[in-house]
């Protein structure tokens, strides 16, 4: 995730990101700045006088389209902010988890078992958010858990049967065990969450028609300016499509929040301080 200033205008004005995403759509600027300087050329060569066409078309077209843009935008930033959410609220169970376990038991070895869980359920979950990885996820020590298809269920379970374990050995109370199970539960109900974000995309219609009606309010644009700005036409076509697929390709980058991208959560990060957190809580004396 990139960390900035806000503030920093001039900063932001002149990031290297807007230089690569302007590197990734300069040949669809070129092939667009060919076509429209093809129309340029005949219109202004071979027919009498360019093309009247009524810019009132394409205002209206324009003021559809970014109603469009901004669903579209709203909606990956939705998704984007939803795993920020599930991520956030992760940390903070793992942390009154790691606390509960450290006042309700005195055992060593339960310390031990959750200060490894509790980061390997985290950890599970991340790669297996990133299915697109190579790898998979580590599953936790045990032939009972060893070949599970579905890793951060398998850590849950784990610390599940280690919890009930103390119950029944007279360890912890009732109502120990049910607090536990509790932290237990929202951890797995943090990971449907994510599950949800991560196999339910933007519709694929929608996507596709977003992407054709960009196509084509850009590839009419020259029909309409030639007239007006003559060969100044092409870059004004360049630019009008720069502004309208870099939003696009915002909302296509955001709205899989669990990636390794630029703009996607920093889940490393998150896990280090997960694991760093209760290291540190279970490790107190």
């Amino acid at each position: 995730m990139i960390q900035y200033n806000p503030k920093s205008w001039f900063a932001l004005i002149f990031a290297a990101y807007s230089r690569q995403v302007f590197r990734k759509l300069f040949p669809l600027m070129l092939a667009m700045g060919v076509v429209s300087a093809g129309v340029c050329y005949v219109e202004l060569h071979y027919l009498d006088e360019p093309v009247e066409l009524s810019n009132v078309v394409h205002s209206l077209l324009g003021f559809v389209l970014s109603l469009f843009l901004v669903f579209r935008t709203n909606t990956a930033y939705d998704r984007w902010w939803e795993g920020r959410k599930q991520w956030g609220a992760l940390v903070n169970v793992s942390r009154t988890l790691a606390v509960r376990i450290r006042e309700f038991s005195e055992d060593e070895s339960s310390w031990a078992f959750y200060k490894s869980h509790i980061p390997g359920f985290v950890k599970a979950l991340r790669d297996h958010l990133r299915p697109s990885l190579p790898g998979d996820p580590a599953r936790p020590s045990g032939a009972a858990f060893s070949g599970a298809e579905h890793a951060p269920n398998a850590w849950a379970q784990a610390m599940e049967r280690e919890a009930m374990g103390r119950l029944k050995s007279g360890e912890w109370t009732a109502q120990q065990h049910w607090l536990v199970s509790q932290n237990l539960e929202r951890m797995v109900d943090i990971l449907g969450a994510c599950e949800r974000i991560l196999k339910t995309p933007i519709p694929y219609s929608y996507s596709m028609f977003m992407k054709k009606f960009i196509f084509l309010y850009v590839v009419t644009l020259p029909l309409g300016f030639v007239s007006t700005f003559g060969w100044w036409a092409v870059p004004v076509v360049m630019l009008v499509f720069y502004i309208l697929v870099s939003v696009e390709l915002i909302a296509e980058e955001i709205e899989d929040p669990f990636g390794v991208d630029e703009n996607d959560l920093p889940l490393d990060g998150l896990c280090d301080t997960i694991q760093a957190n209760t290291d540190e809580i279970l490790s107190r004396g």
